[in-house]
């Protein structure tokens, strides 16, 4: 029985999956710290701060995971950014395939906000 590779667009890898992460990274850390900063009670403070520590947590497993599919791929992605007619579909590991998913749900998670 033959087994299903995942797979992503090249040219959403450089066309939305690297911007959105890079929106949601800005867009949280600015709010959390807006709501750090602007608080005065020390349980909102501390679980703001938990907040944010588990969100970077988070952000990292992705970015680590989305690096190495940028260094596996770094000629197709190279190609499909000068030229977007050029897409392939990329094959991901496993740790790739979650990194991905992760990324859609956290910017599926800010949009609903």
């Amino acid at each position: 029985m033959k087994s299903h590779t995942p797979t992503i667009s090249a040219l959403y890898v450089v066309k939305e999956l690297i911007p959105k992460l890079d929106a949601v990274e800005k867009h949280v850390e600015q709010m959390i710290n807006t709501v750090v900063g602007t608080n005065q009670l020390p349980t909102h403070i501390e679980r703001y701060t938990k907040l944010q520590v588990e969100f970077q947590l988070e952000l990292a497993m992705i970015r680590m995971n989305i690096e190495q599919l940028l260094i596996r791929h770094h000629q197709e992605l190279e190609i499909v950014n000068n030229d977007p007619c050029q897409d392939v579909l990329l094959p991901l590991d496993q740790h790739e395939s979650v990194a991905v998913e992760s990324a859609k749900q956290l910017y599926d998670r800010l949009q609903r906000l």
